[in-house]
């Protein structure tokens, strides 16, 4: 995966991970005392689906812009509406502009919440912190995201979701993120933490995700969207299937997830074998 997200930017496996990370936002609000937001690899923040890198590979219609043009049925619309109106805010004026989970938070945010939002690599925590502007509820921090794990948890209120979404640049990635992932669950038990993963090994992510269950977390949350037509080429480097992984989902959150993943599904799928799944892992 190429670490500069704007190559990837509104492709089918953001559509999934920000559709997701805004319903958690949603039930987070629902309730009157402020919450933090981390997010451990935050990314440039907001992404010109227009520039060169966007084009270059063409991936956001795919994604964003299939979900963009289809017709939404009444029982999804509210699912997707935190998000979807987020999008379309920011090309309000006619372009096209796509936000990163941070933007996407903050604009989600109510005005007793606060954001961290870290990351390490110089071009992108420019254009983060250029993204986040003056919100006095928002910082930008040029940190590497492993540390951002260890750093910033358990924040100052008792509520949250942590969003760890890494490269996947490193052979061991997947070892390195389940260890970080139980050790922060250590410190922090309560929060709610949101984590994306590339299944293009199979085995390794769910070897992933049965790490973390047999380190005794006991409320997780496995969702995996296929878009099909495996073995085919493409500029997204042959990923057909994401994945997150929630800790202390909302309680609704999988109820509502079962018709959402499979509507997206049918409406992002690129071939035979297109298909979701939601999966309580644990008791939820």
């Amino acid at each position: 995966m190429n670490y500069r997200h704007a190559f990837h930017a509104g492709n089918f496996a953001d559509v999934l991970k920000h559709a997701v990370l805004a319903l958690v936002l949603r039930h987070l609000c629902d309730k009157p005392a402020p919450f933090r937001v981390v997010d451990t690899h935050a990314g440039a923040a907001l992404y010109d689906l227009a520039g060169p890198e966007a084009t270059r590979t063409g991936e956001w219609r795919d994604g964003i812009g299939r979900l963009r043009e289809a017709v939404v049925p009444s029982a999804i619309a509210p699912l997707l509406a935190p998000y979807l109106d987020v999008v379309a805010g920011l090309s309000s004026d006619g372009a096209l502009r796509y936000p990163g989970s941070p933007l996407l938070a903050l604009k989600l945010m109510r005005p007793q919440d606060r954001l961290t939002a870290c990351e390490l690599e110089p071009r992108a925590a420019a254009a983060l912190a250029d993204a986040l502007g003056r919100d006095s509820r928002a910082k930008a921090i040029a940190i590497d995201g492993w540390l951002a794990l260890k750093a910033y948890l358990p924040p100052k209120e008792r509520r949250g979701l942590v969003v760890v979404d890494p490269p996947f640049e490193q052979p061991d990635e997947f070892s390195r993120l389940a260890h970080g992932i139980v050790n922060a669950v250590r410190k922090w038990p309560t929060g709610v933490y949101l984590i994306w993963y590339p299944v293009k090994d199979r085995r390794a992510a769910a070897g992933f995700v049965d790490t973390l269950a047999s380190a005794g977390i006991p409320k997780l949350l496995r969702i995996e969207l296929d878009i099909g037509a495996h073995g085919t080429d493409a500029n997204d480097g042959g990923l057909r299937t994401t994945g997150l992984v929630l800790i202390n989902p909302p309680w609704r959150l999988a109820d509502e997830l079962a018709g959402l993943l499979d509507w997206l599904a049918s409406v992002l799928a690129r071939g035979a074998g297109a298909g979701s799944r939601v999966e309580r892992i644990g008791t939820t």
